[in-house]
């Protein structure tokens, strides 16, 4: 009988697991179907923009759920760059549209794509119609996009960040200690200070240096572009950061950075007295995700001539990559099929990547390179195209930047961990081998490293440094020795960059695009511009990404604090032993 139960209760588990299995597949294709029913836009109507998601440089797949957030309350669903610059263009243009309202208080973004951001609303104000912007606060990086607004406005007990930049690194040196792990460095350039985490307690003079500099660059950019849309001098703007005069939203308003403190229904009013509205009256708000979907195929027009633009954002590895890392077989297929397309004139590599694996940046490179003897190619950078991410870029015909992006860092690394003491000591494992020869175990983690380990380890990194400093001689058209001079892994914002040589033009995507279709001979209006990867239809996507996805979703929710530290030692762990040409820390402004 027993027997009979359990057997009885399996079959009910599985009946229920695919009902709920069957049930769940009928919702979420509910929820497809709805995110392509038709949405139209209303007359009279003000597009809100609200940028408090993180923004990538492109959505590979709008996800259907972002309008049941109420599912998953604490979801990040990002917002794509190159769709938010469309729908603000296709808004500027759209007669039922008659202004923006900036909704937002923090934003996730680098301030290259701020600044990207920021062009857009100004070319959308050239329009003649109105931005108004609002925030219960407003960090530095949403200030920086609301400050193009005709009218910023902040709660009257909130408040707004504008106190300068800050970056911070986070040293492991002190709990491998305690654990037991020692970590083996190789590198080369005195400016490569990627590793300095795992071996220092605190940042090297050179790695200070660089910061120092190119946060102070990034910082005056900043403070330009801000008195240039609030007509407030300079030096208002720096007395007021450095002595930090900003306390309440009334010192906003006193300096200018803020027209008035207000409540939200103060500002609906002055948006319907904008709008020619009642009192009483609804104002026809559409939101970003109902407006893409209304101008889905606003501005397209076919055109056999095409300038491809080809995204790679992410950490660099071998491989088709996922979500967050820039694969380079698939990214080096994707080069590969533009320049063998004759309907392709030209290709804009848009990068936006903190560097990775050699080998991989390698592959990508060498795609690069075959590209540029068959079609002009542009490269296009982000908020970061730094070791890796300039390796990819340094074989174009040409290489904009923002001044505000993050570039060079051109040397490289490895990184092995000697975990001898923990397995050892600490946990009480022992080990014993046979091998046919005296390297065969090199970078074995569990025994300390000879100094003719290290040696080896040392002349590899040494030879792959010489192989990036000659590439990127050859692609720039420079000596060797020059390019040594402001190589050694040193970071830089894209107006030094610009001067030393790294860089050929300063502007944003619509600048190399424009560029590239130059080269090619393509006069404006008689091409069409496509996007690559190609977007995968909601199911493959969701299929390939929903572990992952929500993997990182139910870590960061509950390790907390503790989960940057948990995800930096597990990326250690992914590039342990492999040559890597990566930014000398993750790179976060406070």
């Amino acid at each position: 009988m027993r027997f009979l139960g359990n057997v009885f209760s399996t079959v009910i588990g599985l009946f229920v697991f695919v009902f709920l299995l069957f049930a769940f597949f009928i919702f979420v294709g509910m929820v497809g179907s709805l995110s392509e029913q038709k949405v139209t836009v209303a007359d009279n109507s003000v597009l809100r923009l609200q940028l408090n998601q993180s923004i990538q440089e492109r959505i590979e797949q709008e996800n259907p759920f972002e309008e049941f957030g109420f599912l998953m309350p604490n979801a990040d669903f990002p917002i794509g760059l190159i769709e938010l610059k469309k729908a603000i263009a296709d808004a500027k243009n759209d007669d039922n549209i008659q202004g923006i309202y900036l909704d937002m208080s923090s934003t996730s973004a680098g301030f290259s794509t701020l600044q990207e951001i920021r062009e857009s609303l100004q070319d959308f104000k050239s329009s003649g119609k109105f931005i108004v912007a609002y925030g219960e606060f407003l960090s530095e990086g949403a200030y920086y996009i609301a400050s193009v607004a005709d009218e910023v406005y902040v709660n009257p007990i909130g408040f707004m960040e504008f106190n300068g930049f800050s970056s911070q690194v986070m040293f492991f040196t002190g709990m491998f200690e305690k654990l037991g792990i020692k970590a083996e460095i190789f590198k080369v350039g005195d400016f490569k200070s990627a590793v300095e985490p795992f071996f220092r307690k605190d940042m090297s003079e050179e790695n200070r240096l660089q910061m120092e500099v190119y946060l102070n660059t990034l910082h005056e950019i900043f403070l330009r572009n801000i008195s240039e849309s609030r007509k407030i001098e300079m030096d208002v703007l720096k007395k007021v950061t450095n002595d930090y005069l900003i306390e309440t939203t009334s010192d906003a308003v006193k300096f200018g950075l803020v027209d008035k403190a207000a409540y939200f229904d103060e500002v609906g009013g002055i948006l319907r007295e904008k709008l020619g509205l009642d009192e009483d009256d609804k104002i026809n708000f559409i939101s970003l995700r109902k407006y893409q979907r209304a101008t889905k195929n606003t501005g397209v027009k076919y055109n056999e001539k095409k300038v491809a633009v080809i995204v790679a954002e992410g950490t660099i590895v071998s491989g088709e990559g996922a979500e967050g890392y820039i694969g380079s077989d698939k990214i080096a297929a994707e080069i590969r099929k533009a320049r063998t397309n004759d309907n392709i004139k030209a290709i804009v590599l848009r990068v936006n990547s903190p560097g990775g694996s050699m080998v991989a940046s390698d592959v990508i490179w060498r795609e690069v390179e075959l590209a540029r003897e068959a079609k002009p190619i542009i490269a296009s950078m982000s908020d970061l195209a730094a070791s890796g991410g300039y390796y990819i870029s340094m074989a174009c015909d040409t290489i904009v930047a923002r001044e505000n992006t993050i570039t060079g860092s051109i040397g490289i690394f490895s990184v092995l961990l000697n975990t001898e003491e923990l397995l050892t000591d600490k946990i009480g494992l022992s080990f014993d081998e046979v091998k046919t020869g005296k390297f065969a175990d090199l970078g074995n983690p569990t025994e300390e490293m000879t100094e003719e380990e290290k040696a080896i380890f040392q002349r590899s990194v040494e030879r792959g440094y010489e192989i990036f400093i000659n590439k990127v001689a050859d692609g720039r058209g420079m000596q060797p020795d020059e390019v040594k001079k402001v190589a050694s892994g040193r970071v830089w914002a894209g107006a030094q960059a610009n001067q030393n040589g790294l860089v050929d033009v300063i502007g944003g995507l619509d600048k190399s695009i424009e560029i590239a279709a130059g080269m090619a001979n393509l006069e404006e209006g008689d091409y069409q511009v496509r996007y690559y990867p190609q977007k995968k239809d909601f199911w493959t996507a969701f299929m390939e990404n929903s572990q992952i996805y929500f993997s990182n979703y139910f870590m960061k929710k509950e390790l907390g604090e503790v989960y940057p530290i948990i995800k930096k030692v597990k990326e250690l762990k992914q590039m342990e032993g492999e040559v890597q040409a990566l930014l000398p820390y993750d790179f976060k402004l406070k």
